[in-house]
């Protein structure tokens, strides 16, 4: 970034698509009666590492971290009603967010008992 204008540098030969520089966001309810802890942080940081774009997730009052990173989602302190806001970046941002997002409405514990 130039920090005088708030735009990214340019480099010699560097090329960055329009849709590569976008990032989508989407601000969920933790369904999980739990929140983010234990098993369904296991199983949202599994799905995250599975998507095609890189995503983060954060709090109000913490992040953004590595939605990947089962660690990293346990430091958010996430609990049952909580607001999150996942952003994406890139190719397959899109359906990344809305994987993530229709899983974060789910009550995974309740996923977890039944398998």
């Amino acid at each position: 970034m130039n920090a005088r204008e708030g735009t990214p540098r340019r480099y010699p030969g560097a090329t960055m698509s329009r849709k590569a520089c976008q990032m989508s966001a989407r601000t969920v309810k933790v369904a999980s009666a739990s929140g983010l802890h234990a098993r369904p942080a296991a199983l949202f940081s599994q799905a995250a590492s599975e998507q095609p774009a890189a995503v983060t997730i954060e709090t109000a009052d913490a992040g953004p971290v590595k939605a990947s990173s089962i660690l990293m989602l346990l430091t958010l302190d996430v609990a049952f009603d909580d607001e999150v806001t996942l952003r994406a970046e890139g190719e397959g941002a899109e359906e990344s967010l809305d994987a993530l997002a229709a899983l974060l409405e789910t009550n995974l514990d309740e996923e977890f008992q039944e398998s």
